[in-house]
């Protein structure tokens, strides 16, 4: 006799009739209100991990291209402070760009007293730009990184929460047989998988997009450079 028929017969004894498949609904209704809670909190958690993914993904997409388009106009463009005053510098790379301009007229209003420190100024100017604007592409991944590490512990609880829970019943039934404790435990490790569910697609997701704002700020970087290439050549001619 197999367990799978030990399972059956003690079911049968005690008059629980065994579950022919995995439904997790019925986990779910049929576990403790605390585990319950853990996933309800963690359901609730994915389907924000998911929100996170899909506007993230449409934000990257949205911000390279204006980033493209406003750095080939600004090249092409015989007087780039007249680009950037039209409103069209509503792009990390156009505030990238007026940062620097901005920091040039400060800087030479009266006059240029010091070519390096005004040189330095500027790519100072910049280079603050392009972390703040890397910051604020990255704010929102911060989530992904605490559901990735967290998610799983929390399931965890749900999980030895249960399992607590069901070896209680054991005691106040006083009948240790498999079909007793096997629901219980059956709903305390859902808690678990629903914390994976919800920790995976985190951890995947904030170490794609992670190394996506990394190159998108190198490349900021870059056009911070050539930006500031072409205004230190102004400035030797001052």
């Amino acid at each position: 006799m197999n367990l799978l028929d030990l399972t059956a017969a003690a079911g049968a004894g005690t008059g629980i009739t065994a579950p022919t498949r995995l439904d997790p609904l019925q986990l779910f209704m049929d576990a403790d209100i605390v585990v319950q809670l853990v996933i309800i909190g963690l359901i609730a958690a994915s389907v924000w991990v998911w929100a996170i993914v899909v506007s993230f993904s449409l934000k990257m997409g949205s911000v390279r291209r204006r980033c493209a388009a406003f750095e080939q106009d600004f090249w092409q463009h015989d007087d780039p402070e007249t680009l950037i005053s039209r409103g069209k510098s509503d792009n990390p790379s156009g505030r990238v760009a007026a940062a620097g301009l901005s920091e040039f007229r400060r800087s030479t209003k009266n006059g240029v007293k010091d070519r390096l420190s005004t040189s330095a100024r500027i790519a100072q100017a910049m280079e603050g730009q392009v972390a703040v604007e890397a910051d604020k592409l990255a704010e929102r991944l911060n989530f992904l990184a605490t559901t990735g590490s967290v998610a799983p512990f929390v399931g965890l609880f749900g999980t030895v929460w249960g399992i607590m829970n069901s070896f209680f019943q054991i005691g106040m039934q006083a009948n240790s047989s498999l079909a007793v404790v096997a629901p219980g435990i059956s709903e305390a490790l859902f808690a678990t998988a629903i914390g994976l569910f919800a920790a995976i697609p985190a951890v995947i997701a904030y170490n794609r997009f992670s190394n996506k704002v990394d190159r998108f700020e190198a490349r900021m970087q870059r056009f911070a450079d050539r930006v500031h290439a072409q205004v230190s050549r102004e400035l030797e001619n001052a």
